[in-house]
């Protein structure tokens, strides 16, 4: 009688887990979405440089009291000249909107501002991306959710879109407030 090596169960253990975490991905509740592990802990440090011409701001900006939106953008970014019409829709609102210009040039920057206008309360630049790591950006654009006490509340990779905003951004700034 042939003996069985035990090496040879590897590879259907192996594929055994690559079925596991299929299935694991295919019913997560977003699968679109990326983890963040941010969401619930304070937000890093604020360390911005000056963007010519705008208010700056800080940390204790995250913590004042108020809800707000840091959004991370910059003009080299195609989606997010195609998110800035909602940017703008919700800065009319009165929604108070962050921004943080991601390793781009000044100039250019400012440029597209001043095409698309400027819906931020506030801007700063990260210029090396520094900041951008320790809050775990992908990629822009980026969008969070601080509450008052400056605690991460949501975390959305990619655009705001209307549908984004309606399903996602909507009620986690409600659940800021309180409503």
């Amino acid at each position: 009688m042939a003996k069985i090596s035990p090496m040879m169960a590897v590879p259907v253990v192996v594929f055994a887990g690559f079925i596991g975490l299929a299935v694991v991905g295919m019913f997560r509740e977003d699968p679109e979405s990326l983890p963040s592990a941010r969401i619930g802990q304070l937000a890093p440090p604020v360390v911005l440089t000056e963007f010519v011409g705008k208010t700056v701001f800080d940390d204790a900006t995250l913590r004042d009291g108020k809800v707000k939106i840091v959004n991370y953008w910059a003009s080299w970014c195609a989606p997010c000249r195609i998110e800035h019409p909602n940017l703008q829709a919700l800065q009319d609102e009165g929604i108070d909107i962050y921004g943080i210009n991601y390793k781009d040039q000044q100039g250019n920057a400012a440029s597209f501002l001043n095409e698309l206008g400027d819906p931020y309360t506030a801007i700063g630049r990260d210029e090396k991306g520094r900041m951008a790591l320790d809050w775990g950006v992908y990629g822009v654009p980026e969008t969070y959710v601080i509450d008052g006490n400056g605690k991460i509340l949501l975390r959305h990779a990619g655009p705001l879109t209307e549908r984004v905003i309606e399903k996602t951004l909507r009620p986690a700034l409600a659940e800021a407030r309180g409503q």
